[in-house]
């Protein structure tokens, strides 16, 4: 059975009430063990709606790939920020994603008159904005937001796969897999890795 899409309610409403600009944002990678959070800001176009938008996780690959391209293509605006995972371990995971969704909100051109969020509120943001609990299941923008962060993130970690192939990046992504944890095991932390994300039950799964 095919899982609903996110639907435009929410931006409608508020675009009713007088923002044009209705501006969907979200991160991923918060639970990965290397890499970046990456986190993407996304205004649809009023007048083209694509279909099946819904969160990137409910989506195959292809799916993902096929909507990533449909949405920088017909989206009003899009853009990304980034945490790397030395700043991961330097401010902590839910800081640098904060960080990282308010720097794609402040790439956006022109500026959006409204945010909405998934879970989370950003901090020191000069933008009227809504968190949205679930938001990614359920609001359109913050779903295509979902795709092209995820899309774009799955991209890099294949990048630094060819930079250290060890890991297996291309293929969790820096997700704790058996097989990441493995060659943790083998080969310890990489430069790539987050070096405060060191829970020690992830390594009684091996």
């Amino acid at each position: 059975m095919s899982r609903p899409s996110a639907r435009r309610t929410l931006e409608n409403r508020i675009r009713r009430l007088g923002f044009s600009r209705v501006a969907g944002v979200d991160e991923v990678g918060r639970g990965s063990l290397a890499g970046p959070v990456v986190a993407a800001a996304v205004v649809l176009s009023v007048n083209c709606h694509i279909k099946g938008l819904r969160d990137s996780k409910l989506l195959t690959p292809a799916s993902r790939e096929r909507l990533y391209d449909e949405i920088v293509k017909y989206s009003a605006a899009w853009a990304l920020g980034v945490a790397e995972a030395s700043e991961i371990d330097r401010v902590n995971v839910h800081r640098a994603g904060l960080r990282a969704m308010s720097r794609a909100v402040r790439m956006l051109v022109p500026v959006p008159d409204f945010v909405l969020v998934d879970g989370f509120k950003i901090p020191d943001l000069l933008v009227p904005q809504k968190a949205v609990v679930k938001g990614d299941r359920s609001c359109a923008a913050i779903a295509a937001a979902s795709i092209v962060a995820k899309v774009t993130r799955d991209r890099q970690m294949r990048g630094l796969h060819v930079v250290d192939p060890r890991y297996g990046f291309d293929r969790h992504k820096g997700y704790a897999t058996k097989a990441h944890l493995s060659a943790l095991v083998r080969f310890g932390y990489s430069p790539l890795h987050r070096h405060s994300f060191r829970p020690s039950a992830l390594f009684d799964r091996i």
